[in-house]
């Protein structure tokens, strides 16, 4: 075991370590990333779609968000070095231990504010169009022992015309952006709801938490969960042990029996939330912890309403609310909105997970939105009249459609999802609609532009 002391902490004991350095060279100690791995079926190359979460080191610090205390965290604070071709170009340096082979290193980036493409040690390894979506990359395959350079040349989007119209408010310049590791054996993404059971009578826990095991060799490990009721009581908790082959994922579904929610219904104006928290453990030791929050309700979509808790649900919604960089005055307007009547926001593009926390802590409907509005031309059903017919545009359509999905799925106060603004119809729009389609069997999806076309769930809202 190495010793090593971290900047605001007290001395704890890390098998490994990672240094983040910034521009003056000052280094904060992160656990370590593999050198080389592979997150089977959850990248495209390094971009990595799935809920955004991080973990925590120890259940105090989860419950209350201390980042600074979670050995693995670091801010993304990069510095401005130069404008080359109409790039502006930001550096970080991340110095890999010699050791380090048992962690994969993530990043997450939001508030970039234009496209970027990103490079690591001056070999670029993903390009970004779309200026407001928050993106994870997992960094480790291209990582080397010692020092890296992780860069971002911030530019000009290629495909501006997705975002026609649409000016994201100025967030401070790579805000909430931040590394961060896991074990390469460790929760990958999670599926969570607790709604109503088939009676009527209590709640069911659905809670699907997938294992990723990027070692080349079948391993063990426990995987836990507990939830507590909104005024504080332990409802249910679980451990259960699983074998993950190596280089493979697996799934494990706990499904509990929830007893008394209906005294904590969520929604329309209801806030009561209940706590989840998931953790891992190996050779008896509590390896990480990921804090969440569900509301106990089900939002149905059918023969043209929706229903909630079997009684129609009149949608109130306010179109174009998108947060601002003030956090307390954005809750404040979703407040002001609650109390004239709305029930549900209507985003214009993917917002930052704060936004979404404060909806479930509201008790305020959402209506997700991907990143794409593109209204000129959009009558124009010829091959490339439009964007949305543009089949050299469709991968750029489908990663817009994924990262908002699952960023904010597992939120309860997202009710449905937009393909986008009224954007026109076509080719990339069907793909989209087919996309989400196969991934999402609950909630509706909702396109203004199809235009009585099969790719949306609701004509109106």
């Amino acid at each position: 075991m190495v010793l090593c002391t971290i900047k605001g902490q007290r001395d704890v004991n890390l098998p490994t370590t990672i240094n983040i350095l910034h521009s003056n060279m000052k280094k904060i100690i992160l656990l370590g990333a593999a050198l080389i791995c592979t997150l089977t079926s959850f990248a495209q190359g390094p971009r990595v779609y799935r809920s955004e979460f991080l973990t925590y080191d120890k259940r105090e610090d989860a419950t209350a968000d201390r980042r600074s205390e979670t050995a693995r965290y670091s801010d993304f604070k990069p510095e401005r070095i130069a404008i080359a071709g109409g790039e502006i170009r930001y550096v970080q340096k991340v110095e890999l231990d010699g050791t380090m082979n048992d962690y994969n290193l993530f990043f997450h980036l939001e508030n970039v504010g234009m496209a970027y493409t990103l490079f690591v040690n001056n070999e670029p390894i993903a390009e970004i169009e779309d200026p407001y979506t928050p993106a994870d990359f997992l960094l480790s395959p291209y990582l080397r022992q010692g020092v890296n350079e992780v860069m971002l040349g911030v530019r000009q989007s290629r495909t501006p015309q997705l975002q026609e119209n649409l000016f994201q408010l100025d967030f401070k310049e790579f805000e909430n952006s931040y590394f961060f590791a896991q074990r390469r054996l460790s929760v990958r993404d999670f599926d969570l709801q607790l709604v109503p059971d088939t009676t009527r009578q209590y709640a069911k826990l659905k809670l699907d938490v997938i294992v990723a095991n990027d070692f080349n060799f079948e391993e063990t490990i426990q995987v836990g969960f507990d939830i507590y009721d909104p005024k504080g009581k332990l409802k249910e908790y679980s451990v259960n042990e699983m074998q993950v082959a190596g280089r493979s994922i697996d799934t494990l579904s706990f499904n509990p029996d929830i007893y008394h929610a209906y005294d904590f219904r969520w929604g329309d104006g209801k806030t009561p939330l209940y706590d989840v928290m998931i953790y891992i453990k190996r050779n008896g030791m509590l390896w990480e912890y990921i804090p969440l929050k569900v509301g106990f309700g089900k939002t149905e979509y059918r023969n043209g309403k929706f229903y909630r808790f079997d009684e129609v649900l009149h949608i109130q919604k306010r179109e174009h609310f998108n947060a601002t960089p003030d956090r307390e005055q954005t809750y404040k307007e979703i407040e002001q909105a609650k109390l004239r009547g709305y029930n549900t926001l209507c985003p214009d593009y993917p917002q930052p997970k704060w936004f979404y926390d404060m909806c479930d802590k509201a008790g305020m409907f959402v209506i997700d939105c991907a990143n794409i509005n593109s209204p000129t031309n959009s009558s124009n059903r010829a091959i490339g009249g439009t964007p949305a017919n543009d089949p050299k545009l469709v991968d750029e359509y489908l990663q817009r459609v994924k990262s908002m999905y699952y960023r904010s799925r597992n939120h309860s106060c997202v009710i449905a999802f937009s393909l986008g603004g009224e954007s026109g119809n076509g080719y990339n729009m069907y793909k989209a609609y087919e996309w989400i389609k196969s991934v999402e069997k609950r909630r509706p999806v909702f396109y203004v532009g199809a235009e009585g076309e099969w790719n949306t769930d609701m004509t109106e809202l």
